[in-house]
């Protein structure tokens, strides 16, 4: 059995869920909360296994609601069901502690396979927002490679081979001895690659190489 309390500030809403849920042997609805702030309080009277919070409540919201429970109750597991699939929603969610968010408007075996999931340990996102997700990562990535190229673009032939190597990890000696040249010069070259990649330190020049594609 799994334990679910409902937090949601329209009754119509919890009443449907409710009615979702009880089709289903497997879950039991213990407790129900018109806001963050009384689902709060109820999860930490009742221990659910897993809290069914909206995002948008009174008095404390879902994103605010989440970040408590994960702080206050690690081992009850958030699962955020909203109408909102705003990135920043998402975005706050997850990084607030929820372990899924589901929309409103999907499947209910979605919902089912979400709080099972949740229950479990593990992570759930209903299709729409995992497509969400993926093109937000994806697009950071594309992002910073584009950067890193342009950035890379800048370097000479000569410093285009000593930075690849830098980012494979090699040390300045043995730089130096693939090149065939002394180890003093592949240090002049090292600080013009940091000045012009405008980076601190090797390990971030590192990181450009791997984002350009040079290692």
């Amino acid at each position: 059995m799994i334990r679910v309390l409902l937090a949601d500030d329209e009754p119509l809403v919890r009443a449907g869920i409710r009615a979702v849920l009880a089709a289903d042997p497997e879950f039991e609805v213990v407790a129900e909360a018109e806001n963050g702030r009384v689902a709060v309080e109820l999860a930490a009277a009742h221990r659910p296994d897993v809290v069914l919070l909206d995002i948008v409540m009174p008095v404390l919201d879902g994103l605010g609601a989440a970040a408590e429970l994960a702080r206050t109750l690690p081992d009850v597991g958030v699962l955020m069901l909203t109408t909102f699939s705003a990135d920043e929603h998402i975005a706050a969610a997850l990084a607030g502690g929820a372990r899924g968010f589901l929309l409103k408007t999907g499947d209910p075996r979605d919902l089912f396979a979400g709080i099972r999931a949740v229950a479990e340990g593990a992570a759930f996102l209903s299709p729409k927002v995992a497509h969400r997700v993926i093109q937000q990562v994806s697009g950071d990535r594309l992002a910073s490679a584009a950067r890193a190229r342009g950035l890379v673009a800048g370097l000479t032939a000569r410093e285009k081979e000593v930075l690849a190597l830098v980012g494979a990890g090699l040390p300045n000696a043995e730089i130096a001895r693939r090149l065939h040249v002394v180890e003093g010069t592949v240090k002049v070259f090292v600080t013009s690659i940091l000045r012009r990649l405008g980076v601190a330190n090797r390990v971030q020049a590192a990181i450009v190489a791997h984002e350009a594609g040079l290692v």
